[in-house]
């Protein structure tokens, strides 16, 4: 579990603000989650967040202290694009990086809640098509179904899903869930901020690629 474990997200203050040196400090261990699943076709997902961290990145360094929080880049944004936000910029990066991480939050804690096939209780088949149906499918055409239809059948083995995002360490199933509920608390409550933050300021957009 400690390719989740060492690299916890940060308790959020009261106010929900996410501070983005840290969100991008832990975001930045994610992409690796990807390689979990065991299959190269989720290679594209992987690509997808690192390119988003990337630039929100680049927004942030460019002037940290006028975008220290992801509030204030959204806000900042939505002044320089005018109409072509917020599909634009750092914006639809963060869109598009939320949907990515909830993706991986949803196959976590559907796991963690011991959902499973009672017919291919060792597959995780299951919990991953559910995550995508919550998170991604609905921004999808026909084609990138497809070819998420074909990532299921490469899906690793429950049991060898779990070793892996434990980085090979010995311990029980149980073990390893108990730390996957403890990193969803905090990595829960920053998603929930952020879609929370894009549906205030109507931000969210409805479209599939």
């Amino acid at each position: 579990m400690a390719l989740l474990m060492d690299h916890q997200f940060a308790p959020l203050p009261e106010s929900k603000e996410v501070v983005t040196k840290t969100f991008l400090e832990s975001v930045s261990h994610i992409p690796p989650f990807f390689d979990c699943l065991g299959s190269k076709v989720f290679a594209p997902v992987k690509s997808d967040i690192n390119g988003n961290i990337t630039k929100i990145r680049a927004i942030y360094e460019s002037d940290p202290e006028k975008y220290r929080t992801l509030q204030d880049i959204l806000v900042a944004e939505k002044d320089i694009y005018g109409a072509q936000w917020p599909k634009a910029g750092a914006t639809l990066a963060l869109m598009w990086l939320k949907r990515g991480l909830r993706f991986i939050q949803l196959l976590l804690q559907s796991l963690a809640d011991g959902e499973r096939d009672e017919n291919h209780p060792n597959l995780i088949r299951f919990n991953i098509t559910k995550a995508y149906e919550q998170a991604l499918k609905r921004y999808h055409g026909w084609i990138v179904q497809k070819v998420f239809q074909a990532a299921l059948l490469a899906a690793p083995y429950r049991s060898d899903f779990l070793k892996a995002i434990s980085k090979g360490q010995e311990m029980t199933e149980e073990d390893c869930l108990a730390q996957v509920r403890q990193f969803l608390v905090n990595y829960t409550a920053t998603i929930d901020a952020i879609f929370e933050m894009f549906f205030s300021m109507n931000a969210e957009l409805d479209y599939t690629v």
